[in-house]
């Protein structure tokens, strides 16, 4: 996504992020920000007992766990300073140090430390096990000290993480201590569009921790770390892999998977650990937006008596199939060792043939279905990057939905995981974003030929983060597409990332580059046209089709305006709901012939939400005034689904 000034702003993101001691609205005080003039209802009825309480990992439940959201310690420092011994105040975890909700509101520069304090104690049954504390996300870098010993550290902004911290507690209280450092866009990290001196398409950083911190009990013998779903509709059933926290090398540990439709049993199967599992689903319940119909699993670590008896190793089969039998016959003694559930969903995104030949289209679970969507970016004017709650973001989805969006672009932003599990549930298509990061120099600009080389340090943590989105999300039905680079914005090695991609997770589509430089890889042919009548793309035989970005429609309204003293804009600004109207109806006009007579695959229309300085959304940014009526929206969209 850029705005017509964004030429200007990506020459000159690195130079004014350098520079910039503070951010726009910062008062006289050190690091002190304006608060946020608006908020969501949700956001104002956010309290330390209510924040984020509900199970952060929905695809993987244990019954066992501890939240540790609420009020903690925190102090800013400089970084090269030693931990300190008194802390300034007190901060709302999960919500970033720069976040009015937070109760903080203060920026943390480059050269600064970031540190949280709290106690934990134990619940009394979880003796005897091993214990997990967990992070949803942590912007960017930490080390995590428990009673004083150094447990580990962490990099990545947007990913999920974990310690085993058994070995550093003891009994009654235990404190923790995170430290934490942020270079926002002094740094080519990924960060998604994070800016020290925020302007333009670029927002307010987002620093510490920004997502739920939590504990759970594991067993101490073998525990359940990875469970893998991947849905092989032609073939009528579902790939389980089941990973533990250490391979087990005998015959007799196993994993046993029990798939339910409510509380029905229409699937089981008992495999070694370690080992590929299959589940057939005989007539399956499709899962679609129109139908999210989602399966639950259980998954449990099981002990088994030997199928092999007394045979000796070196004359037992080595054959997988012969392994596989020899285990679907085995009986499983004593209670199981751990036991995880979850849900799958039965749907196939692929590309093929159209009504149009020689144009391939994308395919839901083998059928043409146009994906019309809006470009999500997730920000929110109190919590920046963190949501406030689960029914906020069901009210986004369900929005979408009823005004006829059966897909969002989650814009260059990951979500907490319960924001992917409400689109499985409430059923929306999902193109997911790897969020970018760059300095000047290595960003490309419209019509360049040739990529910028990175250095090997920004692509070796752009691809591990890359890797760990795509893990961490893998299971979730919703999540069709991945986009591996935007505008540009950092982009290197496209082709190769691409392929990469693709080959890690060939069950989903691959959109290489979202607009601007086309290099011809991946499934997806994608333009950026903000133009009042958006361009149609050129045909190709090889891939899909799709408009990436279009629309960006703005209306300022007054009263819900993140600053009514700056220039708020959108790519064509109008000041009436009538005037709004006709320039969305005029876009979507065109969107539906390039539909109908070219075979467009999709579009994502600019943008969910005002953001910042931003105000071409389809809601304000404190989410009170929809700019176009529901129903209005879903007679516009209509012609896009017969």
């Amino acid at each position: 996504m850029h705005s017509p000034r964004s030429l200007f702003v990506l020459v000159s993101l690195t130079l004014s992020s350098l520079g910039a001691g503070s951010v726009v609205g910062q008062t006289s005080a050190p690091n002190q920000l304006r608060p946020a003039p608006i908020m969501s209802r949700w956001e104002k009825q956010i309290t330390p007992e209510n924040a984020w309480r509900e199970y952060p990992r929905p695809q993987m439940v244990r019954k066992q766990w501890q939240n540790l959201n609420g009020m903690w310690d925190y102090s800013i420092t400089p970084k090269t300073a030693p931990q300190p011994t008194d802390f300034t105040g007190k901060i709302l975890v999960p919500f970033c140090v720069e976040s009015t909700v937070s109760k903080v509101n203060k920026s943390l520069t480059a050269d600064q430390r970031l540190w949280y304090r709290r106690t934990v104690s134990l619940p009394s049954d979880w003796a005897g096990q091993r214990v997990l504390l967990h992070f949803g996300a942590v912007d960017y870098e930490c080390n995590l000290w428990v009673n004083g010993g150094l447990v580990g550290s962490h990099t990545g902004g947007s990913d999920a993480f974990r310690f085993d911290v058994t070995d550093f507690l003891k009994d009654g209280q235990n404190q923790l201590v995170l430290g934490v450092t942020d270079p926002t866009s002094t740094g080519e990290q990924p960060r998604g569009k994070q800016l020290l001196n925020p302007n333009s398409i670029w927002y307010t950083p987002v620093s510490g921790i920004w997502q739920t911190v939590w504990m759970e009990p594991v067993p101490k013998q073998a525990y359940i770390e990875e469970v893998k779903l991947t849905p092989e509709l032609d073939s009528g059933r579902i790939r389980v892999d089941v990973l533990l926290d250490q391979p087990a090398n005998n015959y007799t540990t196993a994993i046993r998977l029990t798939a339910l439709n409510g509380n029905q049993t229409v699937a089981t199967a008992l495999v070694r650990a370690g080992r590929t599992a299959y589940l057939t689903i005989k007539t399956p319940k499709l899962w679609s937006p129109d139908s999210p119909f989602l399966y639950d699993i259980k998954v449990e670590l099981v002990t088994v008596t030997d199928p092999f008896g007394d045979m000796a190793r070196d004359k037992r089969p080595r054959q997988d199939n012969a392994i596989t039998m020899a285990f679907a016959k085995a009986t499983a003694t004593g209670t199981p060792l751990d036991v995880v559930t979850g849900y799958f969903a039965m749907r196939k995104i692929s590309v093929g043939q159209g009504p149009i030949a020689n144009q391939p289209v994308l395919l839901l679970n083998n059928k043409f279905v146009f994906q019309n969507g809006p470009l999500d970016q997730g920000w929110w004017p109190g919590g920046l990057l963190t949501p406030p709650s689960d029914e906020a973001m069901t009210f986004e989805i369900d929005f979408l939905k009823k005004s006829g969006f059966n897909m969002l672009r989650k814009h260059i932003k990951v979500e907490p995981e319960r924001y992917y599990y409400l689109c499985d549930k409430l059923g929306i298509l999902v193109w997911q974003d790897m969020p970018s990061g760059f300095l000047e120099g290595q960003n490309e600009h419209p019509g360049d030929q040739s990529e910028p080389i990175r250095r090997s340090k920004g692509k070796e943590q752009f691809e591990l983060e890359l890797r760990r989105m795509m893990n961490r999300l893998h299971n979730h039905p919703s999540i069709v597409t991945w986009v591996v680079h935007n505008e540009g914005w950092g982009q290197y090695d496209n082709k190769r990332l691409a392929d990469w991609v693709k080959a890690l997770d060939p069950s989903r589509t691959v959109n290489a580059s979202s607009g601007w430089n086309d290099l011809g890889a991946g499934d997806f042919y994608d333009i950026h046209t903000y133009q009042e009548e958006p361009n149609a793309p050129t045909p190709k035989t090889d891939r899909v089709v799709v408009i990436g970005e279009f629309g960006g429609i703005g209306w300022p309204i007054q009263g819900h305006l993140w600053n009514p003293d700056m220039r708020n804009w959108g790519y064509q600004t109008y000041q009436s709901g009538d005037v709004v109207l006709k320039a969305y109806q005029k876009k979507y006009a065109k969107i539906v012939e390039y539909y109908q007579k070219q075979a467009l695959s999709a579009a994502v229309y600019t943008q969910t939400t005002d953001v910042e300085g931003e105000v071409n959304g389809l809601l304000t940014y404190d989410r009170e005034v929809i700019k176009i009526p529901v129903e209005t929206l879903r007679q516009i969209h209509a012609p896009l689904f017969k």
